[in-house]
């Protein structure tokens, strides 16, 4: 298998609850390759009614760490995204440039809030396909109103959306119920991306090597590395999954 693809992850410095610090950000990296992760899509928060830093300020911060990286002879491509809380204006925020969508591509990362109910979710996913985006999901395991009813996630599939799921859940990480709701989505071949969701280099780390283990063993190495390299490539490259 190619080395993996991270599409989610908090590990610019010092820019929402993620990495604390620049030497923070760079144990992360040095986790994320000893873990055979090579390219990360850095997708730090961008909320409503919060200082939200700009794309120019992630470019800048990327480009400090890519540098950084190169010299510790970590090798990791880096690329620019962001996680976007979703609000009514979320099209003018992309419109407008003050949020990143997946590595310069027509994928964008939402997030919802975790007691939102089905039918704001769903409204909220049909306002960013009607942009001409292309909705990731992230964490859908967190939304109660989702991770109740499993045929929501197929319906939102069916909508255009993607489906992402962190790997902390699918090992036991977040609790019985979060893994065994992401292990019956990928069961039924409801998952599209594994991603890490790291905001640290303690507790929450860009660690997805056990995860693609399982993965590989308990359904196919083919599998493993359609949610962690293929699916990831063709959102880097603006191509469809």
């Amino acid at each position: 298998m190619n080395s993996y693809i991270d599409i989610h992850s908090h590990i610019l410095p010092q820019i929402d609850d993620g990495a604390d610090s620049f030497e923070t950000s760079m144990k992360m990296l040095h986790i994320a390759w000893k873990n055979g992760i090579g390219a990360i899509i850095l997708t730090p928060h961008n909320k409503p009614m919060h200082h939200n830093a700009s794309p120019a300020t992630i470019q800048k911060l990327i480009k400090k760490l890519e540098e950084e990286a190169l010299h510790r002879g970590i090798e990791i491509r880096l690329y620019a995204g962001n996680e976007v809380y979703y609000r009514s204006d979320i099209l003018e925020t992309l419109e407008d440039m003050r949020a990143c969508t997946m590595a310069g591509s027509s994928y964008v990362l939402v997030e919802f809030g975790p007691m939102d109910d089905f039918d704001y979710i769903k409204g909220g996913i049909y306002r960013v396909l009607s942009g001409g985006y292309r909705p990731i999901i992230a964490h859908i395991e967190r939304y109660r109103s989702i991770c109740t009813k499993e045929e929501r996630v197929e319906e939102l599939i069916e909508m255009g959306c993607y489906v992402q799921v962190n790997a902390g859940s699918i090992m036991g990480q977040y609790g019985f119920g979060a893994k065994r709701f992401t292990r019956r989505l990928l069961k039924q071949d409801m998952v599209h991306f594994i991603a890490t969701d790291a905001h640290n280099a303690d507790k929450r780390k860009p660690e997805l090597e056990n995860c693609v283990r399982y993965i590989s063993r308990k359904y196919s190495e083919a599998y493993a590395s359609k949610l962690v390299y293929e699916n990831p490539v063709q959102v880097i490259r603006n191509e469809y999954i």
